[in-house]
């Protein structure tokens, strides 16, 4: 079995490779989690790994997202006019 953390790379570089959505990675997890749980039992180390999974991966969309929302409206200007004077940059 795969530990927390291999699962949740794998599920990240499948998301920045374009392979699948994070949110696609978090649904399939989630599912997985349910079963996991449903065949083992709710108290069993294997369900509480799954749903450890989920948090993970849910956790790694919030810091996505956070990072996103870190630009200033420079940065924004920039990245639609990268021509502009404002944006140029010069190595003195």
């Amino acid at each position: 079995m795969q530990t927390t953390l291999e699962v949740v790379q794998a599920a990240v570089n499948a998301h920045q490779n374009g392979v699948k959505t994070l949110d696609q990675a978090i649904k399939e997890a989630i599912n997985e989690a349910r079963t996991t749980c449903d065949r083992n039992g709710d108290n069993s180390p294997n369900c509480a790994v799954a749903w450890e999974i989920v948090e993970e991966l849910q956790a790694e969309k919030a810091h996505q997202q956070q990072a996103k929302k870190r630009k200033t409206d420079l940065e924004s200007y920039c990245e639609q006019h990268p021509e502009a004077v404002e944006c140029l940059i010069y190595d003195v």
